[in-house]
């Protein structure tokens, strides 16, 4: 009786210990994970100057933004550089390169099956020809029992999601690029007729001072004074038409097409694309619907997926490996008998450095990603407030611009009619003329940069892109 009680509580320890010893090793282990929660960043309450700037609330600004310039040939620029960018090109191919990523990480969790035949032939002196022939299977299965599989497509999905927001952002700033290049290049365009008109202009004053140096009622300084002023006009000139075809080949690469091939049709820029009218207010949630602040917290929710299948490394691993197999000195008689067979395993990590090591590597990893993200949230502030500061003081610059236009254009009227009567000289005319067109000139550049102000916003309030909680997607 003795001896069968010992025989049973040998069999009790054999089969509990390992039970034990695996329920001790996972309470040693820590694989605890706090929920996610989007890293602390600074934020505001307000926006300066948000009252005094016509700035579309966030449900007016549309994801095709650009069209409310209310310019044709702009959006076929933009729809044609969305086709056919190459840059774009390559963030829409990074999205199918994680969504592959996700398929590889979910079959870390399923099975794997092998086989293979071979056969052997020998031949010994003094001994008959011998030949075996084999055939075998093998299945592989490593079983996620904590989910750390499930843990690593959790962070590919995460990885997938950022390079989708990546794409969104590359398309943003793609779509504004084209747009102020665009603006730029009309503007080049306009100043360049004025400025052929302005050297026109003192080309005539020229003239008439070569006449009155002829006649002794000029001196010689004068003369070449003026001459001075149309080198530096026609300088000017040239600077412009080179500016300008610096714009056509940056507005060619974006466009998807080599540099030289394509050329936007001179145009006026004040007459082609009108400064938008929208409504007052500013969108909220500005980090959830800027794509590049939306994909760098992905990329924090990609690290902190990371750190917890770190964590689960630690636990033991389960696997079962099964083998089947036949094999036969001929190979009719192959497939008559089969041989199988099953092996459980457990793998306890009792001295793995590397995990540890993983572990840490991956909270300094998530630590850096929490970083990247609040240095994106300071920057995407700055670009919101200096839109805004630009903006508000462009509009008031505009006011004055026009006012003096005005004045100027009257002026003009007046000398060309006092000319008409003798009372001023043709010389009085012309700085009249010039001056105004110098005003013209600075109206114009003023357009340009209300215009690119505008698209600047856009893009820095999110360009019309919907609203992305993080926080709840890692919950679901």
């Amino acid at each position: 009786m003795k001896t069968s009680t010992n025989s049973v509580k040998r069999m009790l320890t054999r089969r509990t210990l390992p039970a034990t010893f695996a329920a001790l090793l996972t309470a040693c282990a820590d694989v605890s994970m706090k929920p996610y929660q989007t890293p602390d960043a600074p934020s505001k309450n307000a926006w300066s100057r948000q009252q005094s700037l016509p700035v579309a609330p966030g449900e007016m600004i549309t994801v095709d933004w650009w069209k409310q310039f209310r310019d044709p040939y702009l959006d076929g620029l933009v729809g044609r550089a969305l086709k056919s960018n190459v840059d774009l090109k390559i963030l829409a191919a990074r999205i199918q390169v994680a969504n592959a990523e996700i398929g590889e990480a979910r079959a870390g969790a399923l099975p794997t099956l092998d086989a293979g035949a071979g056969a052997s032939f020998e031949k010994t002196t003094g001994k008959n020809f011998a030949k075996t022939f084999n055939l075998g299977t093998q299945v592989n299965w490593d079983i996620d029992v904590w989910g750390k599989v499930a843990k690593g497509v959790q962070a590919q999905s995460a990885e997938f999601s950022a390079t989708e927001a990546d794409w969104r952002a590359g398309y943003l700033r793609l779509a504004s690029d084209v747009s102020t290049t665009y603006f730029q290049i009309l503007q080049f365009d306009e100043q360049a007729a004025q400025q052929e008109k302005t050297l026109a202009k003192n080309r005539q004053i020229l003239a008439t001072y070569d006449a009155m140096y002829q006649n002794g009622l000029v001196p010689q300084t004068r003369v070449l004074q003026q001459r001075a002023e149309i080198n530096r006009l026609t300088n000017d000139l040239i600077e412009l038409r080179r500016l300008r075809a610096l714009a056509g080949n940056a507005l060619a690469t974006l466009l998807g097409t080599p540099a030289g091939e394509f050329t936007v049709p001179a145009a006026t820029l004040q007459q082609r694309v009108q400064l938008p009218s929208v409504p007052e207010g500013l969108p909220s949630q500005l980090l959830k619907r800027r794509p590049d602040l939306v994909a760098a917290e992905y990329r924090v929710l990609v690290a902190y997926g990371l750190v917890g299948q770190a964590k689960l490394a630690q636990l033991p691993s389960i696997s079962m490996t099964g083998r089947g197999g036949t094999a036969s000195l001929a190979l009719s008689s192959l497939l008559k008998s089969f041989t199988f067979g099953l092996l459980p395993s457990i793998n306890f990590p009792l001295f793995d450095p590397g995990v540890k090591a993983r572990i840490k590597t991956s909270e300094a990893r998530g630590q850096v990603a929490e970083q990247e993200y609040r240095r994106a949230v300071v920057a995407a502030f700055e670009e919101v407030e200096n839109a805004l500061v630009n903006l508000d003081a462009h509009h008031r610059q505009r006011l004055e611009l026009q006012q003096q236009a005005s004045q100027l254009d009257i002026v003009a009227a007046q000398v060309t009619a006092q000319l008409k009567e003798g009372m001023v000289s043709q010389l009085d005319v012309f700085e009249a003329e010039r001056s105004l067109l110098s005003a013209q000139l600075a109206l114009l550049a003023n357009h340009q940069q209300i215009l690119s102000d505008t698209v600047t916003l856009y893009k820095a309030l999110g360009g019309g892109w919907p609203p992305v909680d993080v926080r709840n997607v890692a919950r679901n």
